[in-house]
């Protein structure tokens, strides 16, 4: 061995120490290295906190004139714009209370289309005419400012050279101050529209949904109550997550550049003994829970529950229900709030969907209702005929949404990292399909089959022919968590959200399908009415052929089994497995015309959306590819070449020896499988690099994101496998990676 390759061994095997005492300090010394610091974290009393840096309606009424105050409520609650002058009091009032908070900075906080949030600041300080200085921040900069909209995701909407955009107020979601180690800021909800007016966010066609739903919805609940006049939609979102060691994390390049594992041979002990799930929780772990609940009550957040998951080193938290905007915005700031406290417990927040191959993956669980200005909830089941009536009529008509527009609300939920969840036997498949219960299941049946009375004489006999609703409790059936969609007694639980994505978009297309099933019921019954028909008589017949049509779609069984995909074919429902096809029917005709129709998306704004989405699927493969390439020919290729070095070393000392072949038969073996695995790898990731290159050379994004889904994609778990297997094989302190044994358990 020469003097250079001398050293450049050595420098190998240092690196490789140096990866050991990561791996096996942060493993057997977590307890030392991570204490918390002396001033112990404890559960503060929520009310005491609960919306403590958030400018709450109370918080207004303290700093505005009276009548200010009471034009604003009013502005909020039946969605007129606010006047400059109104605007102009309340921007006062709230640089008064950030500046009594020791705030120094404002942003427009808004959610662009790379599925995270953005902000950029503005300092109220300014001098003045005399070289002196004055805090300053008046209406203009409280309702409109000019981030850069051509470097975010736009579909085409902006040229490069197209810079401008503009971030507007969105005062139905109240402003907070977001604390940090380096300050504190003031944060206003803002949606983000381009110069010419299209919106290149997610919360300006969430806003436009919620209004459309709104109209759509009290049209019809008005049948039942004249008083009804407004119909705001709640929404609850449970929110799943892995905690990983910090430092682990950092000896991990994939998961800091792709948030997933994209190696490692699964522990022998797994989630196999469902020991985690709802067990007691690490006191680590419960040390960060509380610190991450103080944070999130004092921003507003009603963070509920807390509990272990599934996985090992997963868990789950959920707030209670809140107006879907800001049920939205909240678990947006929630996620930002848990990357901040997370670290400050030496721990990494995981919000991949499959960080891990061989355990249950994350999602968000989106539990969605209607409730009325008057209080009552469109789908809780009533004590009367005519209030169970009116529950049957929502509760139909969502059924006949998703049935009409599965393949829509399917790519929703649709991203390169839900795909490793979706349909593995831990979460929803990508076959959409609704779970009511045996109960309500039945009572459909019987309404579809039953003879209906050619006249209703009184709400006596309303139910005539029909069975009448039995009253329902909260929880009338066991709950089903193969279904993606499921009834869970007084709302609808959409399971096949990712744990990482933004729920407005598809809480945008919910909202869209059900106020368009509601739009096209009301006009069914209507002319039924103007023929002569009673009106309660018309709504129930309009259902029953919604239940008759919309059957299909209605699964009570195991949406896991294979028998389950057959039938669903057999129903004539959609499986589509990949995302680049499933977003294809954003650009179809009828997806455009809907919601054109509602004024949530242009036809322009529906296929920028199909481009960013495409855009993003290809480019988050195209980084994984990229990762492997780079660890496999870097990290992992390296170590099991020493390792096997020492191994032809090991066996020409006793070949030197003299001992027979025996001796060393067991040395041989390994390394002639350290030499297949490892020159298969190595062959795959070249083979591998060819695809990507010919891949990215392809113009039509839909073409390009289906080549690195089907041709670059495959080589993915080839390659695992192998490196898998050298896992087994090497030196445990010659690999260059915490394996997932390390990485799962929290010490």
């Amino acid at each position: 061995m020469n003097n250079k390759t001398q050293q450049q061994q050595e420098k190998h095997n240092q690196h490789h120490k140096k990866m050991s005492n990561i791996r096996f300090e942060s493993v057997n010394a977590a307890s030392s290295r991570h204490a918390l610091p002396e001033e112990k974290v404890v559960t503060k009393r929520a009310t005491t906190i609960f919306g403590k840096n958030v400018f709450t309606s109370n918080k207004m009424k303290d700093f505005l004139p009276k009548n200010t105050f009471k034009e604003l409520t009013k502005a909020i609650e039946i969605g007129e714009p606010i006047s400059r002058e109104i605007a102009e009091f309340i921007s006062q009032a709230m640089k008064t209370w950030a500046l009594q908070n020791g705030v120094s900075h404002y942003t427009h906080w808004f959610q662009p289309l790379t599925g995270s949030t953005a902000e950029k600041h503005d300092a109220f300080f300014e001098p003045d005419e005399n070289g002196d200085a004055i805090e300053k921040f008046t209406a203009d900069a409280l309702v409109q400012q000019e981030p850069d909209a051509s470097s975010f995701p736009n579909g085409g909407i902006r040229n490069t050279f197209e810079a401008r955009g503009y971030t507007a107020w969105d005062p139905s979601s109240p402003a907070f101050i977001y604390e940090s180690a380096a300050g504190k800021t003031l944060c206003i909800p803002t949606v983000f529209v381009s110069y010419t007016g299209e919106s290149l966010d997610y919360k300006a066609p969430l806003l436009k949904a919620v209004n459309a739903i709104d109209k759509a919805a009290t049209d019809v609940a008005q049948y039942f109550d004249k008083a009804v006049t407004k119909i705001n939609t709640s929404l609850g979102i449970e929110q799943e997550y892995f905690l990983v060691d910090l430092s682990l994390y950092n000896a991990r390049p994939d998961l800091q550049l792709t948030g997933r594992t994209l190696f490692g041979h699964m522990s022998a002990k797994g989630q196999q003994l469902e020991d985690h799930y709802f067990g007691a929780i690490p006191e680590r772990v419960l040390a960060f829970m509380v610190d991450l609940e103080n944070e999130a009550l004092k921003l507003g957040i009603p963070l509920k529950t807390r509990h272990n998951e599934v996985a090992p080193s997963q868990f789950e938290c959920a707030p209670m229900f809140e107006e879907i905007n800001l049920a939205i915005d909240h678990n947006q700031l929630l996620m930002n709030v848990m990357e901040q406290v997370a670290i400050r417990h030496n721990f990494k927040v995981l919000l991949h969907e499959k960080p891990y191959s061989g355990v249950n993956g994350s999602g968000k669980h989106n539990n969605w209702s209607l409730i009325t200005n008057t209080g009552i909830n469109l789908l809780s089941p009533g004590k009367t005929p005519k209030t169970n009536l009116m529950f049957l009529t929502f509760f139909v008509n969502t059924i006949k949404a998703v049935y009409e527009y599965a393949d829509l609300l399917r790519a929703s939920i649709a991203s390169h990292s839900n795909d490793h969840r979706l349909g593995a036997n831990e979460a929803p498949p990508a076959i959409i399909s609704i779970f009511l219960g045996s109960q309500l299941d039945e009572l459909l049946d019987e309404i579809e089959s039953a003879r209906v009375a050619k006249k209703v004489k009184s709400e006596a006999n309303l139910w005539h022919g029909i069975p009448k609703i039995p009253e329902l409790k909260l929880d009338n059936t066991d709950r089903n968590r193969t279904s993606p969609f499921a009834f869970t007694g007084n709302k609808f639980e959409f399971r096949a959200v990712g744990s990482s994505a933004n729920s407005a978009l598809p809480m945008t297309v919910l909202n869209a399908i059900v106020a368009a099933q509601l739009i096209e019921f009301k006009v069914e019954v209507d002319k039924q009415i103007k023929k002569g028909t009673k009106k309660d008589l018309a709504i129930l017949n309009v259902l029953r052929k919604y239940i008759k049509d919309s059957k299909a779609i209605r699964f009570e069984g195991n949406g896991y089994s294979d028998e389950w995909a057959q039938e669903a074919e057999q129903r004539g429902l959609s499986n589509i497995k990949s995302t680049p096809k499933s977003l294809d029917i954003y650009i179809k005709d009828e997806t455009i015309a809907l919601f054109e129709r509602l004024g949530i998306y242009s036809k322009r704004e529906s296929e920028a959306r199909h481009e960013i989405l495409l855009e993003n699927f290809y480019k988050k493969l195209q980084i994984e590819a990229r990762v492997i390439g780079e660890v496999v020919n870097s990290h992992i290729a390296p170590a099991c070449f020493t390792y096997q070095n020492e191994l032809i070393q090991n066996v020409k000392g006793l070949k030197d020896l003299g001992l027979p072949k025996e001796a060393y038969s067991s040395q041989l073996n390994l390394v002639e499988r350290i030499s297949k695995h490892a020159n298969t790898i190595l062959e795959q990731s070249e083979e591998m690099r060819q695809a990507r290159k010919k891949a990215n050379t392809i113009e039509d994004m839909r073409e390009k994101a289906i080549a690195y889904d089907e041709v670059v994609k495959p080589f993915f778990d080839e390659i695992r496998y192998h490196v898998n297997k050298l896992e087994k094989i090497v030196d445990d302190s010659k690999w260059p990676l915490p394996k997932l044994r390390e990485l799962l358990f929290i010490h």
